[in-house]
């Protein structure tokens, strides 16, 4: 994307005339403050991954229990996209953006202050129902943005929500084994108040024409939406099984990095979310891909990428270079699928496009609590090659479904055009 202003309202564009009413110029700048926020905010999610093996200490809950707590957050997001993320389409994204982060931040300070592993468990469901934040930014972006650079303006911004969830974890993780997982969430809360006043005084205000329709109709236009757009149908299943097996290995790694030949604790498990930024750092480049090519190959290609991530740490897990390796792969895989599949579902309806989100990730984050739950199990019935097969298994099914769906899909897009 170029440095230079972009004008919403240019010729490219003319399509999307019912968008905006005034003209909305944007710049490198506003992407890149969209980027750090949606990284900041949703990093709120994955704290958790790497302190269930200390939680589960401290409470003298099993592995399976922690994963039911894991499980919580990200069912609790999913409820926070079905019934927070439609208001973008009515009401001021910027006003919303900016109360959500108020929520957040109370439900992170439950979390910190939670005596028990009950309370826990229900901290863990309120701060997924409020960390919504990226999911207002990313359709947000998308509506800035001309047509023509839609896929690296959303690559960019995503580019920042993935490093925000596999930093979250080295964070959490070095935090954790310093001053006790409690602490991250103390930290936690202080960051969203900051942003909160960061987005009222940076954010654009959201000047888009919003519809006039009721907040029961806008939830009951949700399944219209799916079963009007073959293109959101084949993109939230292959979402909601690459997101369960990316969350397969994450759920799954303290465990697994815990036991020989391994012996390490949270801090380690952190740092492999830096390892994964190499793939996150792709982003852009798959979002001009998208652009330019087939975004529906991008998603085959995230799709096989993931598989061979995993057969590179069944194979050779048990040495630590096995495991960087497929970590890199695992997440440039999963960016890839993910910034090909949101490119596709902004282009289908631009007066919809929060409820279009909505739908795909509300099934892409139950895609990721069914990964949560898979993974533990996985790894209490065989460990880490149940957690392996458990993957491969999830993601084979995915390309199934992509190779029989792709001729009806290519007359689907012959009917449109």
């Amino acid at each position: 994307m170029d440095k230079e202003l972009i004008d919403v309202r240019s010729p490219d564009v003319a399509e999307e005339s019912q968008e905006r009413a005034p003209a909305t110029v944007m710049n490198r700048k506003l992407v890149l403050i969209m980027a750090a926020a949606c990284a900041a905010s949703v990093a709120n999610l994955y704290y958790i991954q790497p302190l269930l093996a200390n939680m589960g200490r401290e409470f003298a809950v099993s592995a399976n229990q922690m994963g039911i707590i894991a499980t919580m957050s990200q069912v609790g997001y999913a409820c926070g996209l079905l019934f927070i993320i439609p208001l973008g389409d009515k009401y001021n994204q910027r006003k919303l953006i900016v109360g959500m982060l108020i929520a957040v931040t109370l439900a992170l300070i439950v979390m910190a202050s939670a005596p028990s592993i009950l309370l826990v468990g229900v901290a863990s469901f309120l701060v997924g129902v409020t960390t919504v934040v990226p999911q207002l930014i990313i359709p947000y972006s998308a509506s800035l943005a001309p047509v023509k650079a839609r896929g690296q303006v959303v690559g960019t911004v995503m580019s920042g929500l993935l490093i925000g969830i596999l930093l979250a974890r080295t964070v959490s993780g070095l935090v954790a084994a310093h001053f006790g997982w409690r602490a991250m969430y103390w930290i936690a809360a202080i960051m969203m108040i900051l942003l909160a006043v960061l987005m009222r005084v940076l954010l654009p205000d959201d000047r888009a024409q919003k519809g006039s329709m009721s907040y029961p109709q806008l939830l009951r236009s949700l399944w219209g939406l799916v079963r009007d757009e073959p293109v959101l149908r084949e993109t939230m299943f292959f979402g909601a099984l690459a997101f369960a097996a990316f969350s397969v290995f994450w759920v799954a790694l303290s465990f697994f990095l815990a036991t020989p030949p391994y012996h390490f604790g949270s801090e380690v498990a952190g740092l492999f979310g830096l390892v994964g930024v190499a793939g996150a750092l792709a982003a852009s480049f798959v979002g001009k891909f998208a652009d330019r090519r087939d975004p529906r190959l991008a998603n085959g290609m995230g799709l096989v990428i993931i598989l061979v991530s995993f057969v590179i740490m069944w194979l050779t897990g048990q040495w630590l270079f096995g495991l960087i390796v497929g970590t890199i792969l695992l997440d440039l895989g999963t960016q890839s699928n993910q910034i090909s599949s949101q490119a596709r579902v902004y282009s289908l309806q631009p007066e919809a496009r929060n409820r279009l989100n909505t739908v795909y990730m509300f099934v892409y984050f139950i895609g990721g609590s069914l990964g949560s739950i898979l993974g533990t199990v996985g790894w209490s019935m065989a460990q880490w090659n149940g957690v392996c097969a458990v993957a491969c298994l999830l993601i084979l099914i995915a390309l199934a479904f992509y190779v029989l769906n792709t001729r009806s899909m290519r007359q689907h897009l012959r009917s449109v055009r």
